[in-house]
């Protein structure tokens, strides 16, 4: 290992903490210190860094549950049971494992993009639980990916019989019990939840997995994140909309997604959106509203009231009037993380936002607006704990910024639900009246290209300016779905080709967003380096008849089987997946995995990264959401201009902001039209995309495979230059995803792109 590869091991490990959220807890953790731990679940020894697909990271090796106890002092006791589990583990997966084969033989080479993020569901068994020691630790695990969404079904979004049963019985056995989610996105915990006292979230947290959790188990370290997504019982996200149409999905929710439809619709989650617990507490106490033109400023001071070192995340939320626009309860305005405050140490934090910024889009009158009324804030720990802390007036609606309507218009109405009363302002709060003049927005400066790089276009022929958009290819071209057409680095997704003449170099492109996604072993050829070994895509190799191994083999990673040269060796870190920097709530955090990809991206020749992805948590379903930020388009685009800062502190690379827009569906991806009106796209879905524009200035933007209201995101004009160029005034690259038109299967409703 490098100097290099230690020092992003080390970095990664010691922020992984802030990404982690404690959901319950009766303080029997953390431990005093090292003791023997009888640790059960599938997560134990199979733990997951991370999800499948484009989102993978190839690394050197990264430390298992059971990995990090043990080297952490902790003797593992339940070593017979994780024997079993692992036979019963590999029985299961053998019919699935014949099923995918024989559907890959009778559909041909295609088939095997529909292996992308296919998993077996957890199986059943029966095994004694039976391991020493007065401590248990359950991991359960989920793994998700790219090109298949979740299931509905025990094993996936909800627990199965033999889980329920573990997780109960070891709960009644054990003096001190913790259940850890290693898992990418929601699972239904409501048949345990009542009954178990420790739950820790894990997540996916990347190459330092296993030993950073045995640093939070032993109190070296405090979980300090707080969901990025609200976590219910499954039949409780059955909302107004649809999910996974093979032709049509249509959003009928409108602008109340996540936490908005919660509110909206009466339901209570597990767990809602912003929550977490610490191994300390805090006392929170509201300071004074004011407003200074249109930003709004809100004082909150934290103390840490327990006995243990920890950080506090303070949440302000905004509840808009409703007049001529329905309105959600509340909306998230602004977040802060604390600094680690020691026992009885305060700190006191400005939350801040400008207001035009959460104005309500008119699609009728085009146009974003403030409505008259009186806006209430609210400052807490969570969406549903947050109290009312201030309140602002406004006499007279106010147009913030013209801005006509894109993306086309759905074949329904977007559902509005029933209006909740507004809560009285108390004596003690004094309603804050807004200026008028201060509320406008002036528009951006459309993007105008550079005249040097006009004329050089103008210059170059057709010829040359489709092979510049197409990238570096040889002969009839990759036949790679899977993000492995290097040609200079061995295992990049792609590349473009160079035209000296013009002065134009090639870009090499590198997938993500969990880190680089890279060959970790390459040799040279005549042609150039080329990969060594399968990398993570063994998996996927099993799911492939023997007979058509060789052929597809070479267009996912292992091609160069038996190199006659040297081997050499490329391996990348593994940071923690989107969901879980979103969780950390914290810029500095998200910064920082940034700039440990932007140093790969210097050492080992990638110019652009695929990433980061920040479409919304619009259902838990959806098998890319591990990639994904948050269901909130504030954290989600805060967090994303926070990577960028990252990654493009560095000379000569850039981000890839992905997938613009509304790719919220793995199912049948390249071929869906996902259905959305007006508001809900301005309000939700492509809010992230413009704070980071606004706040970070991306090198490119990814367009996503799906259509938007009938027609592919690719080919929308008023989304690529009305929106784009001439309202937010962006000046960078746009790309499509992959093989949008070279991957269509027969029968389809909707053409390609």
């Amino acid at each position: 290992m490098q100097a290099y590869e230690r020092q992003h091991y080390d970095t990664v490990r010691a922020l992984t903490p802030d990404c982690l959220v404690l959901l319950k807890s009766d303080d029997s953790f953390p431990l005093a210190g090292p003791e023997p731990i009888a640790l059960y679940g599938s997560g134990a020894r199979h733990t997951i860094k991370g999800g499948t697909g484009s989102g993978d990271v190839n690394v050197r090796h990264y430390p298992t549950i059971e990995e990090g106890l043990e080297a952490a002092g902790c003797p593992v006791t339940t070593k017979a049971w994780l024997d079993r589990y692992d036979a019963a583990r590999a029985t299961a997966r053998q019919p699935f494992i014949a099923e995918k084969q024989k559907i890959v033989a009778a559909q041909g080479f295609g088939a095997r993009a529909g292996l992308m993020g296919a998993e077996p569901p957890e199986p059943d068994y029966d095994l004694p639980l039976d391991g020493a020691g007065e401590t248990a630790v359950y991991v359960l695990a989920r793994r998700s990916g790219e090109g298949t969404d979740r299931t509905d079904k025990p094993g996936d979004l909800h627990l199965t019989d033999t889980e329920i049963r573990d997780i109960l019985a070891l709960q009644q056995t054990y003096k001190r019990f913790l259940l850890v989610l290693n898992v990418g996105g929601v699972v239904d915990l409501s048949p345990v939840v009542d009954q178990v006292a420790n739950i820790l979230l894990l997540s996916q947290p990347g190459i330092a997995v296993g030993d950073a959790f045995a640093d939070v188990l032993l109190g070296k370290a405090a979980p300090s994140g707080r969901l990025s997504a609200t976590w219910a019982a499954a039949a409780d996200y059955a909302g107004p909309g649809d999910f996974g149409g093979q032709d049509d999905t249509r959003y009928r929710e409108g602008i109340y997604v996540g936490y908005r439809y919660f509110d909206a619709a009466g339901k209570t989650p597990l767990f809602p959106f912003g929550y977490g617990l610490s191994y300390t507490t805090f006392a929170l106490r509201a300071g004074a509203v004011t407003v200074h033109g249109a930003r709004v400023c809100g004082q909150a001071t934290v103390t840490n009231t327990g006995a243990r070192p920890g950080r506090q995340v303070t949440q302000l939320y905004l509840r808009k009037p409703a007049g001529k626009l329905d309105e959600p309860a509340r909306e998230l305005a602004a977040y802060q993380k604390t600094r680690t405050l020691a026992p009885g140490e305060s700190e006191t934090l400005t939350l801040s936002f400008a207001l035009p910024e959460m104005a309500a889009y008119d699609a009728a009158s085009g146009a974003w607006v403030l409505e008259a009324g009186v806006y209430r804030l609210y400052l807490g720990e969570n969406c549903r704990d947050a109290a009312l802390c201030g309140a602002l007036a406004l006499d007279a609606t106010v147009t913030v910024q013209q801005a006509p309507a894109v993306g086309g218009t759905p074949d329904f109405a977007d559902w509005v639900p029933a209006a909740a009363p507004e809560d009285p302002l108390p004596a003690g709060i004094a309603t804050v009246p807004l200026d008028l003049a201060a509320l406008g927005v002036a528009p951006h400066t459309p993007a105008e290209p550079d005249p040097e790089t006009l004329a050089t276009v103008h210059s170059m022929t057709d010829e040359e300016l489709a092979t510049l958009c197409v990238g570096a290819f040889a002969g009839a071209g990759s036949e790679s779905v899977v993000g492995n057409a290097g040609v200079t680095v061995a295992g990049a997704a792609g590349e473009t080709r160079a035209f000296p003449r013009y002065g134009i170099p090639g870009l090499v492109m590198a997938d993500g967003p969990a880190g680089l996604r890279l060959a970790s072993r390459y040799a040279q050829t005549p042609n150039g380096p080329a990969a060594v070994g399968a990398d993570s895509f063994a998996d996927m190799f099993e799911m492939i008849p023997e007979a058509m191994r060789t052929a597809i083999q070479a267009t996912m990673g292992g091609g160069a089987k038996t190199p006659e040269g040297p081997v050499y060796e490329q391996p990348c870190t593994a940071i923690p997946i989107g969901t879980a920097l979103a969780q950390s709530w914290d810029p500095a955090v998200v910064e920082a995995c940034g700039d440990l990809v932007g140093d790969e991206m210097e050492r080992l020749g990638v110019h652009l990264w695929l990433a980061p992805a920040l479409n919304l948590h619009r259902s838990p379903l959806c098998g890319r959401n591990f990639e994904y930020y948050s269901e909130d388009p504030l954290l989600s685009g805060r967090t994303t201009a926070a990577m960028t800062r990252g990654v493009q502190k560095h000379p000569g690379c850039g981000v890839t902001l992905k997938h613009f827009c509304c790719n919220n569906q793995e199912t049948n991806r390249m071929h869906s039209n996902s259905q959305v009106s007006p508001r809900a796209l301005r309000e939700l879905y492509l809010k992230g995309f413009a704070i980071a524009v606004r706040e970070a200035a991306p090198a490119a933007i990814m367009t996503s495979y799906n259509l938007l209201n009938g027609e592919h995101t690719s080919q929308r004009a008023d989304l690529m230059e009305e929106l784009l160029r001439k309202e937010w005034g962006y000046r960078g690259l746009v790309m499509t995803d992959w093989v949008i038109s070279s991957f269509s299967p027969d029968g389809q409703r909707y053409p390609g792109a």
